[in-house]
């Protein structure tokens, strides 16, 4: 099916792990880049991650730098976001979302941008308590 649908979301204690799921159904992950996002209450939706399978290309914003980690299974059309060392500024509901292929010199690029990314997810929300 042409949709996206996370899984894994949760209330956890801050410094725990949650492992959170994008199933992209017939978004094939060699034909799309996934993109994580949060969006806290009252707050613009931000990038978390992004990954190009393709060329095996990650990203991360700052915030999460070694401790979020984004993969794919292009098999399974599957996209997990593994989040460790979690914080209360990590609340929020997380958004995967797809965008068509992106290029940069020559080598696919995801982009931290939402409005490059055209299809969305329900959401999943991430609770960490302090």
């Amino acid at each position: 099916q042409w949709r996206l649908v996370e899984s894994g979301g949760g209330l956890v204690q801050s410094g725990g792990s949650l492992k959170l799921s994008c199933s992209t159904g017939e978004f094939e992950l060699d034909f799309y880049h996934i993109g994580w996002f949060r969006q806290a209450p009252g707050k613009e939706r931000v990038a978390v991650s992004c990954i190009a399978t393709p060329d095996n290309v990650t990203r991360y914003a700052d915030s999460v730098k070694g401790r979020f980690t984004i993969s794919g299974d292009n098999a399974k059309n599957t996209v997990v976001l593994q989040m460790n060392s979690l914080k209360p500024e990590d609340t929020g509901v997380y958004y995967c979302a797809a965008a068509l292929p992106s290029m940069l010199a020559g080598k696919h690029y995801c982009r931290m941008n939402s409005t490059q990314y055209d299809y969305w997810g329900q959401g999943t929300q991430v609770t960490v308590s302090s």
